[in-house]
């Protein structure tokens, strides 16, 4: 065999073409499905991402060489308009002829699905991040929202969901087949997560050391229940005066929170959108989740992997993540009494608190890193495309 040095250059292989399609590229699923994109082995794939303009991710998504593309008229929710992003998306996959088309979310998932449908895409990949209503609701919101994610399910190829729970309520719900779903856990950048309590960043957030801060990252939208989270507060206040609370993040709901903590006599820090929330997260006493719906939680997997203390809703996926006791307090959705009462024990139990944020960041650094993400990922593309699996020590 001739030495390498000696042979003539090899041809450029084609790569197999990705198109990631997702409502708002920003937070939890815009976040995971950014990693995803970064992660493949660019010398295989190229990837594209095509959502609603405006989210926070897009610059970089560009600067890190992702081929991306705003699509005009793509709002969050369903509007006339939606008709001319569906012929867009349509001529886009025909344009670059797509192999995989990978949708997220509800909205991004019907369109992306359905321009996949109508272009005849060979491989069609769904990631089941959450889901656009929770259990307790129920009228035409419910039944329209589901109707429209069941009606892409026989255009899908395989599902993906972020947690078991999350998997279950997707085939209870009639939204995947029975046997379809694959639990692939979102990851997280670790890398860029303190191991443990920051007090640089308990400083940037304005909090004395003596001061137990309790705070929460996340849009401060319905979703979210932010108001839930004032009350807590307001009761944690009550047996902890020496206490801080502070929520990083913006939303529509924001002129609310401030008008029900002022009402209430509370000292409430609302920082909004800040791109160093997950190093910020470090800096907090208690982190807490109040949602009423949450597939996972992105902000949930960055404060365990922060080792913070966690008090969280017990909703759809995140039982997954905080198991009771051990690496966290689970309470009820919509009783803001009960969650300020896990604070408070928290708060009253330091070592019990502590020995939980240590346990909470041992399972999430073992569960949550990008690399196993995308190997899940790959491993899925390749299964439906036929190819083999990956050898051991390849890229």
């Amino acid at each position: 065999m001739a030495p390498t040095a000696e042979l003539p250059s090899a041809p450029t292989l084609p790569r197999i073409k990705v198109l990631h399609v997702i409502t708002r590229f920003q937070a939890g699923a815009g976040g995971n499905t950014l990693l995803t994109a970064l992660g493949m082995d660019p010398q295989r794939y190229e990837v594209w991402i095509a959502g609603v303009p405006g989210g926070e991710l897009w610059a970089p998504a560009r600067a890190a060489g992702v081929h991306t593309l705003e699509l005009r008229g793509f709002r969050h929710t369903l509007t006339p308009l939606d008709a001319l992003v569906l012929w867009r998306l349509v001529r886009l996959i025909r344009r670059q002829r797509f192999t995989v088309v990978h949708t997220h979310s509800a909205k991004g998932g019907f369109l992306g699905r359905t321009a996949a449908r109508l272009c005849r895409t060979p491989v069609v990949v769904h990631t089941i991040h959450g889901f656009s209503f929770h259990p307790g609701q129920s009228g035409p919101r419910r039944a329209f929202y589901r109707r429209l994610e069941r009606s892409t399910r026989r255009f899908t190829d395989a599902f993906l969901a972020v947690s078991p729970r999350v998997a279950r309520q997707a085939v209870e719900e009639r939204l995947a087949p029975p046997g379809r779903v694959q639990v692939v856990p979102s990851a997280v950048d670790l890398d860029r997560i303190p191991r443990r309590f920051a007090p640089a960043a308990r400083r940037m957030l304005g909090a004395p050391h003596p001061t137990a801060l309790i705070g929460t990252v996340g849009r401060i939208d319905t979703q979210k229940a932010p108001l839930d989270f004032v009350r807590m507060a307001a009761a944690v206040h009550v047996d902890h005066p020496d206490t801080a609370f502070v929520m990083i993040g913006d939303g529509p709901l924001d002129e609310e929170v401030r008008r029900l903590a002022a009402r209430l006599g509370l000292d409430l820090v609302l920082t909004g959108r800040r791109p160093d929330a997950s190093w910020l997260t470090a800096g907090l006493d208690v982190f807490v989740v109040t949602s009423l719906h949450e597939g996972l939680g992105r902000a949930l997997t960055e404060a365990l992997a922060a080792a913070r203390p966690v008090v969280a809703t017990a909703v759809n996926g995140v039982p997954d993540l905080v198991q009771h006791g051990s690496t966290g307090l689970l309470v009820a959705p919509s009783d803001p009494l009960s969650a300020a009462r896990a604070v408070g024990w928290l708060l009253d139990h330091p070592c019990e608190a502590a020995r939980m944020g240590e346990q909470g960041r041992r399972r999430a650094r073992a569960g949550f890193a990008p690399q196993a993400m995308c190997a899940a990922v790959d491993a899925c593309y390749q299964d439906l495309l036929g190819l083999p699996p990956a050898r051991p020590g390849s890229p």
